[in-house]
């Protein structure tokens, strides 16, 4: 698995890059009933929603063109989380 995400997180780089956007964390993880690929992004002074919702309409079309996941998964793209600067 550990192929895979470097695969993912290389591949959406080179996307998010044309928006400033930093690749943070590519991870798989499995919860109950579900599998959640969660993607960590940033941005320099922050990342909004605004710019997740972009992005995320940039990876889905990736992943899915990859198709390196052969289970179900829920797709879940965030923010870094900053804390009090």
């Amino acid at each position: 698995m550990e192929n895979i995400l470097e695969t993912i997180k290389e591949t959406i780089e080179k996307e998010l890059e044309k928006l400033e956007i930093v690749v943070d964390e590519v991870t798989y993880e499995k919860s109950s009933h579900y599998n959640f690929l969660k993607i960590v992004l940033d941005k320099v002074n922050g990342i909004d929603l605004d710019t997740i919702v972009e992005a995320t309409n940039l990876i889905n079309p990736i992943l899915d063109q990859l198709d390196l996941i052969e289970e179900e998964y829920i797709l879940d793209v965030s923010s870094k989380e900053r804390g009090n600067e």
